[in-house]
């Protein structure tokens, strides 16, 4: 349940763009936006750090930005894992119980399962930075979704595991430190987008969401309430702008604003006559461009992205009848706003395509231009933010005056049937939340060891 006195911060660090978004949860469940900052992304590529001088930079640029909306001073940050060095696999493992006639299987039975994920051999300088159980199975018993508190010898679970480059990571951490701040959770881009943009019904069903940002596009696959699979493919919207400079011959500033301006997915709708004419370079001649080439441009290169997504969304096995993806696709992402490119998609993979919005999560007041496409996954890093262990605010008000917390007394002792009574209501509890998201999980334990190894660097 999300603390609704908590204040979180989600920092989105994207090839273009650097997201800083601060809120807290009103008294409707709805996140209230209390500041966003954004800066230009130049020292990422690809999602990947490049140069942690000039990534430092925008990130305090950004953050500052907020802070000055919102009047608080932002101490910590969730932040996202993306990037071309991402990559998921499916692994299936098992333990095997001693005690099985005397007691149940617990937490604990789970968390030595998913150690055992340390056994595997990565490529070298990869690490593996999540894991997400998906069906267990005991004693042979298949599609168990929760086995604690179930009896059994044999523990099996099919696990979905996202690798990642070690040094890409803690490039990330250290850009991110360097800026003074405090990194105090990191969760994969794809999985905070699908916070921000799905539905739970929609990941019942099955969906997959495709979220086109400037140097990745990201994809997230769902089914049955449990992710399945996800894929980052290197391209982006910043290759698409690239490639308008090159076809058109201009500067990358105005192949922007010419692809956010008169881009279009779909060439059919302009004629060869229709110009754009573009001022010319330090008196030069006007330069004329025309539509139907821009949005030539443009179909290739999406076409190109959606043919990747697409084959990944096969591989998954969508065309199998236990696997298909009954809610579609959702697009979202800073590419999603290319005019009529959710009719490109439903015409290249025959399925039904609706554009993601972060606005479902946000409060009525929320200004419009924050619930674009292109703010879905710094508005899920926030939800992650909210969602998270602990109630420590991640930004504070710089000149209240901390207030030492009273304790009060107790009033009077439990007694041994209400505390065996409060006992089985929390085990009621527990059970309902998916089994490998509670309690220290392997993703916890892996950023404990990065931010003790940043630590240690600083000291050095």
């Amino acid at each position: 349940m999300m603390n609704t006195e908590k204040i979180a911060v989600g920092l989105d660090i994207g090839t273009t763009k650097i997201v800083c978004a601060i809120g807290k949860l009103n008294e409707h469940a709805k996140i209230e936006i209390l500041g966003v900052g954004q800066s230009k992304s130049t020292g990422v590529q690809d999602g990947v750090v490049v140069n942690i001088v000039l990534t430092e930079k925008a990130i305090k640029e950004a953050v500052e930005e907020a802070e000055e909306q919102s009047g608080l001073k932002v101490h910590s940050v969730v932040a996202g894992i993306a990037g071309k060095h991402i990559r998921s696999l499916q692994h299936s493992d098992y333990v095997t119980r001693t005690d099985k006639d005397e007691d149940v299987i617990e937490q604990g039975d789970i968390d030595d399962l998913i150690d055992n994920v340390h056994k595997l051999v990565m490529m070298p300088g990869e690490e593996i930075i999540h894991v997400l159980p998906q069906e267990y199975k005991i004693d042979g018993q298949t599609d168990i979704k929760h086995p604690i508190g179930m009896h059994g010898s044999r523990l099996e679970a099919n696990l979905h595991l996202v690798v990642g480059q070690t040094s890409s990571i803690r490039n990330i951490g250290r850009s991110i430190t360097n800026a003074g701040l405090e990194l105090k959770h990191i969760t994969l881009e794809p999985l905070a987008s699908a916070s921000s943009t799905l539905a739970e019904e929609e990941k019942e069903a099955g969906v997959a969401l495709i979220d086109i940002g400037g140097g990745t596009t990201d994809l997230a696959i769902f089914k049955d309430g449990i992710i399945r699979h996800t894929a980052v493919i290197p391209m982006g919207g910043k290759i698409i702008t690239n490639d308008i400079k090159e076809g058109c011959e201009i500067i990358e500033r105005q192949a922007e604003l010419l692809k956010i301006k008169f881009g279009s997915t779909w060439p059919a709708e302009n004629s060869a006559t229709e110009i754009i004419t573009i001022p010319g370079l330090r008196g030069r001649e006007p330069k004329e461009v025309s539509k139907n080439m821009l949005s030539q441009i443009i179909h290739a290169r999406v076409k190109e992205i959606i043919v990747a997504a697409h084959a990944q969304i096969l591989g998954y096995g969508h065309e199998q009848q236990n696997k298909r993806l009954i809610a579609g696709l959702v697009l979202t992402g800073g590419g999603s706003q290319l005019k009529h490119i959710k009719q490109l998609i439903e015409f290249e993979t025959g399925m039904s395509t609706r554009i993601g919005y972060p606005n479902e999560h946000l409060a009525n007041k929320t200004e419009k231009s924050l619930m674009s496409p292109m703010y879905a996954t710094a508005i899920g890093l926030l939800i992650k933010g909210l969602e998270s262990t602990g109630s420590q605010n991640m930004a504070t008000d710089p000149d209240a005056i901390p207030v030492p917390e009273e304790k009060p007394e107790p009033i009077a002792t439990a007694t041994a049937e209400e505390t065996q009574a409060e006992k089985e209501e929390q085990a009621a509890e527990e059970s309902s939340v998916p089994t490998g998201l509670k309690g220290p999980n392997f993703l916890e334990k892996w950023f404990n060891n990065l931010k003790e190894f940043l630590n240690n660097d600083i000291e050095d």
